[in-house]
């Protein structure tokens, strides 16, 4: 799996095709939002069923990053639970994956609106955020620069969607890497807001980089 690779606040990073973030320099991995446990959690609040393998299609996603990476720590960027009921009755195959994946290397959840406590029996510590230099790692936006998650930005290409980074001054939110998760259109303003001007990288195979927050005329000149 390919990826593009940019300077973020004196970081050399790597957003992945996967939708996962590899900071080659600590080996760090990093994703946000897996919403473990989402098609239980929906299924025990009367809403639509959904197959249950979102959890196991989402492991090995992880799975085949950690293959091809080798990293040192996985970070999860908040809402790595649906709920924090769905964290305690995760599928026995999936909470053997967690440790399998976490087993020989550090494992940080970071604490998420979705999942605001530390999760019970599972690999791994909690925090509410890290640093990376000046870079905080966060699950919501902050003051920047920060790298989060929460709003699972996406864009389309060619009448299909795509999940994305999307990479302003002061904020790199990353895509749902969750399956069964929508997403948020990058020209929302609720991410425009936070990403005025910047850049969507579409996952994917082979990602693509958009501009983004730039008028037509800006972007039939370049």
């Amino acid at each position: 799996m390919s990826g593009y690779g940019f300077e973020y606040h004196g970081l050399r990073l790597v957003a992945r095709g996967s939708g996962a973030l590899w900071w080659p320099k600590g080996r760090w991995l990093v994703v946000a939002d897996l919403h473990l446990g989402k098609s239980e959690r929906m299924a025990r609040r009367g809403g639509p069923l959904l197959p249950p393998y979102e959890g196991l299609a989402t492991l090995e996603r992880l799975a085949a990053e950690v293959a091809a990476l080798e990293p040192a720590a996985i970070v999860s960027l908040g809402d790595g639970f649906d709920d924090m009921a769905a964290a305690g009755a995760l599928d026995e195959a999936i909470a053997r994956g967690l440790a399998d994946l976490a087993r020989g290397r550090d494992w940080i959840w970071v604490l998420g609106n979705h999942d605001p406590e530390a999760p019970a029996g599972l690999p791994g510590q909690a925090q509410e955020a890290l640093r990376l230099g000046r870079v905080a790692l966060r699950h919501e936006p902050g003051p920047g620069p920060d790298i989060c998650g929460h709003y699972h930005p996406a864009v389309r290409l060619a009448g299909e969607r795509r999940r994305a980074f999307l990479l302003g001054a002061d904020h790199l939110i990353l895509p749902a890497f969750g399956a069964y998760t929508g997403g948020l259109a990058c020209d929302d303003p609720a991410l425009t807001a936070l990403v005025p001007r910047g850049l969507a990288i579409a996952c994917g195979p082979r990602p693509i980089v958009l501009p983004v927050g730039l008028s037509p005329q800006r972007r039939l000149r370049r």
